[in-house]
Formats: structure tokens, C-alpha cells, sequence
């Protein structure tokens, strides 16, 4: 497969094997809202496979997207200070209860979403062959990653009607979850093009 290199397939069996480990510990854990999330990543895992010659998302990008696989996974199941990590407060900008900033979660729903926009910025920018302004393809590449962001609260959403209990958390949790993705997705795109426009005027 002309797609698959040495290092693609590092990242893939790397991705595969993390899903496994953590696939098997929730298993017997029992714990039904991370399996939810572990099908759910092998169906991403899937998708992105399956696209790859269409999207031509570079290594960096593929990395990046495997990191945050992991950083998902382990948010379930590593545990900090009595908690698991997607609970842990990384700093205590405002703590109120589950209005709370910032927590791992969050920090994690930002640097995801922020990848898929910069992945997104790359593919519209193939696609549209300097068609179409800088600054309308980072917006556009932004709200897109923030629409994947509400795809993933309705996947949530999903969890939290099929399953008996789960840490979901409430609206405060949804609504930071959101805010997070957006930030996350505006700020990478930000970077890319004050970045790009610093060497351009360099």
C-alpha cells in the first residue's frame, strides 16, 4: 500500500495497540463508557485509514491524531491524586465545582480539536488550490473542526441515553467541553497563519 510507510505504519500499529491495552483494561474493568469511546476510536482510526489517499495527511498530522487518541484513552483509566486524569485539575484557574478551569479534560478537548482544524486547514487548502483567501480557509477550517466538537458531544449524548451510568457530567461539562474545542481550533488556526505570515513579510 503506496500510503502506508515506515513511519505511518509505527503510528497505526502504535494507535492499535494503545486501543488494545486500554480496550482490554475497560473491559475488565467493566466500565461500558470508555469501551463506547474505545469503538468509537477504532471506527476514527478506520475512517482516517480509508481516506488517507484522498486527505494526504502529512506524518505530523497523523502523530498528532494518535497522541490524541491516547491522551483520551488514558483519561478513563490513569488515576491522579484518587481520580481518574480526565477529573484532574491541571491548573486551578476557577474552581467551582464542575465549573472548573482548567481541567485535564479540557486541556485535552483543546489540543484535539486544534489538531483537527490544522488537519482540516491542510485539506482545504489542497483541495481549493489557492482559490479561496487565507483567512476564509482558517475560519472555515476552524468552525469545521467546532462542528467535529459537536459531533463529539453527540456522541457523548449517545453514551449518556444507552448506558445505565456514566462520568459524562452535566451542562456546565458540555458547555466548557465546547467552549475548549472552539478555543482549541481558533488558536491553532491562529498560530498556522500569524506563523505563515511572519515568514511571508520575513
Amino acid at each position: 500500500m503506496k500510503q502506508l510507510t515506515p513511519f505511518r505504519a509505527a503510528v497505526l500499529a502504535f494507535t492499535l495497540l494503545y486501543t488494545a491495552g486500554f480496550g482490554l483494561y475497560y473491559i475488565s474493568a467493566e466500565n461500558l463508557e470508555f469501551l463506547w469511546y474505545v469503538l468509537t476510536l477504532l471506527v476514527l482510526i478506520a475512517f482516517v485509514a480509508l481516506t488517507i489517499r484522498r486527505s494526504q495527511l502529512s506524518n505530523t498530522h497523523l502523530a498528532l491524531l494518535s497522541i490524541w487518541g491516547l491522551l483520551h484513552m488514558a483519561g478513563g483509566s490513569v488515576v491522579v491524586d484518587g481520580n481518574v486524569l480526565y477529573r484532574y485539575v491541571l491548573i486551578p484557574f476557577f474552581v467551582d465545582g464542575d465549573f472548573t478551569i482548567l481541567k485535564f479534560d479540557q486541556f485535552v478537548h483543546a489540543y484535539g480539536f486544534g489538531v483537527c482544524a490544522v488537519a482540516l486547514l491542510s485539506i482545504f487548502e489542497r483541495w481549493t488550490h489557492g482559490t479561496v483567501g487565507p483567512r476564509a480557509l482558517a475560519a472555515t477550517a476552524a468552525l469545521s473542526a467546532m462542528g467535529l466538537g459537536v459531533l463529539n458531544e453527540i456522541i457523548e449524548f449517545a453514551a449518556v441515553v444507552s448506558l445505565a451510568e456514566t462520568g459524562v457530567g452535566d451542562y456546565y461539562n458540555t458547555a466548557l467541553d465546547l467552549l475548549f474545542n472552539t478555543i482549541g481550533a481558533f488558536v491553532a488556526v491562529g498560530i498556522i497563519f500569524s506563523v505563515r505570515r511572519l515568514k511571508r513579510a520575513g
